[in-house]
Parts: C-alpha cells; structure tokens; sequence
C-alpha cells in the first residue's frame, strides 16, 4: 500500500495581505521578530486573516529498538516503559510542560518492549515488541513501516475530530537517537559524526562506540536514500514511523504543526522526502543540544524560535514555545493598527 495523502501547497496569495495587516500594528516594521513570521505563517496554513489556535494537542509515541543490543544507548531498554508509566502518571516533564500551557497530552505505544495492555489511558497502538537489531537486519518490515505511519495518522484524524488545529508529536524509545541519526545521515549524505551526539548522556567512549556502531549499520544496508521509506524500515523505529505518519496527516488536514528536536525532525525528514509541502505547516520549536539538528534545521531552510539547550525528547521543546505561538495570533488579532489608535507614523 502506497502512501496516499494530498498536502496543498501554502496560499501565498493571501502573504502581502497578511504582512499589509501585521505592518499596520502600532510598531515599528519587523519589531516583532520572529512572531511577525510565525504569525503570517500560520494565517497562510489557516487561509485567513484572522487564524486562531483551537485545542492544542501533543501526541508522545514511545517505541523500543533492538540496536540497543550492541550498547547504543546509556540506558536500559526497560526505561522506556518506565517512563510510559511516568507520562501517564502525569510525573514527566511533558506533563508539567503540557499542563501548563493547557495542552491535551496523549500518550501512544508504538511499539514498546513491554505488555502495557494493563494502561487504560494509554492508546495502544503496539506494531510489534519493538524493532529488529537493524545491525543484523532491517529494523522492521515495509509492511510494518506501512502500518505504522498509517497508525500515526489515525491518530491525527481523532485529534482533528474534536476540534483541534494545531499539534505537535514528541517520543519516547531508549535508542531512538541512533535510529534518527541513521536516517539523517542516509537521507542528507552529512558525514554520520555530524549526525551523532550523545542521547541519553554517552561519556567519550560511549558516544565513539556508538558512533562505530552506526557505521558498521550503515555499511551493512546499502539502501537508497532515493527511497525513504526504505531507509526509514531499515532505521527507524515504530515510534518515528508513526510521527512521519502523523506529520503528513497533519499537513493535509490543515493543521499547524509544531516540531521538537532531532528526533522528531527526523521523522520530518523522512515526511517531507515523500511530500516536501509538509515543511509549509510546521513551526520549529527549539534548537536541540543533540549534535546534527541544527544541520537538520538548516537542511529544511528552519529558524527554531528558541535555543535552550534541551535535548530531553517528549515533545517538550513544543510545550515549552506554544504560548509564543498564541502570542504571534493574539497581536495579529488584538493589537491596535495605527489608524485605530490615532498614531502617526
């Protein structure tokens, strides 16, 4: 089954009327920043002048990866259900972050190493107990590639349902930044040292053993970076697949699409080598301190609006800059123009 989703293209008839709008506020030209971008951006995604931002909504997908046999990661596989039980207790830091903003967080098995079925807030959507060692074989069959960006899409379509135009997808999977390390360097040809950093806290050593290893994968699957989702069975976890599904839903559902870090932009990686007006609808949230995703920015042309130095995952770089997302609206709706405040200019 081929992908199949129709992503338009940006209106950027309705640009000069957007800029003629935000220009007219009572402020200098362009002082605002980057929230007279992000404003006109998300005007264009909603065809409107007046866009509005309704039920926000972050989608965290959690999945296992067999590399982490060959000593990818400082962690043990089982923390990533451990922290599944943690989001859904409501102790991680997403959860802080989201019900701070007053963000509806879900919480999605992807493909976990673990029998969850006993989490009833949790949506199951479990491809498989985590992927194949891709150091041996591909990470995971095209069917279950397949399968899983259509889960992630689903998922979409719900949140879209009830009401909600703007979201964001984070992740959770103890080696999963190998996995989005694979996929950049196969589909952006950078040298893999560019592409790998140090996850969930590699020392020197780690992070060269770990490095070592990545090549040796990518010796081992010549795939073409002409297929990507190809290169994305043979790397990727279920949790980027479904994000990449999620990604494109959104896209064609007109949604605004906020993204976190190098993981997250991985999986946008692969979405936008299969439908590059995806790029259009997404806002980028932060500048990881994970090495490669400030290259991975500058591959899509990006501008993150903040640089904190995070790399924690969980789509928290989201939940952090969705009120600058709300504040870039609210001027464009609120703010006097000089006309209706009586100041020259």
């Amino acid at each position: 089954m081929p992908l199949d989703f129709t992503i338009k293209p940006l209106p950027l008839a309705l640009a000069t009327a957007l800029q003629q709008k935000i220009d007219q506020k009572t402020k200098p030209l362009g002082a605002l920043g980057q929230l007279e971008a992000v404003a006109l951006q998300i005007g264009l995604i909603q065809n409107t002048l007046t866009p509005t931002l309704n039920h926000p909504h972050i989608i965290v997908f959690a999945g296992d990866h067999g590399l982490v046999e060959a000593g990818v990661s400082a962690y043990p596989q089982t923390v990533t259900a451990q922290m599944v039980a943690n989001f859904l207790a409501g102790g991680a830091a997403i959860n802080v972050f989201a019900r701070q903003h007053g963000i509806k967080l879900l919480i999605a098995d992807a493909g976990v190493n673990a029998d969850l079925s006993a989490h009833s807030g949790l949506i199951h959507a479990k491809i498989a107990n985590g992927t194949q060692n891709c150091l041996a074989r591909p990470a995971m069959t095209g069917e279950e590639c397949l399968e899983a960006l259509y889960k992630g899409s689903e998922l979409v379509k719900g949140c879209h349902a009830q009401g909600c135009n703007c979201i964001g997808f984070g992740e959770m999977g103890i080696g999963n930044t190998a996995s989005a390390s694979l996929i950049v360097q196969r589909l952006t040809g950078m040298p893999l040292a560019e592409c790998v950093g140090r996850g969930t806290g590699l020392d020197d050593a780690g992070l060269s053993h770990k490095t070592a290893v990545l090549q040796q994968v990518l010796d081992r699957h010549q795939v073409s970076a002409a297929s990507p989702l190809a290169v994305l069975a043979h790397f990727g976890g279920f949790e980027i697949a479904m994000m990449a599904g999620a990604y494109l839903q959104a896209a064609e559902l007109g949604m605004v699409v906020m993204v976190d870090g190098f993981i997250a932009s991985a999986a946008l990686l692969v979405a936008a080598r299969c439908y590059p007006a995806v790029l259009g609808y997404c806002v980028f949230s932060h500048v990881s301190n994970e090495r490669g995703h400030q290259a991975l920015l500058d591959h899509f042309n990006a501008d993150a609006l903040l640089k904190l130095d995070m790399r924690l995952g969980e789509g928290s770089g989201i939940a952090i800059v969705y009120p600058l997302l709300q504040s870039a609206v609210l001027f464009l709706k609120e703010m006097a123009t000089f006309a209706e405040a009586g100041v020259d200019h």
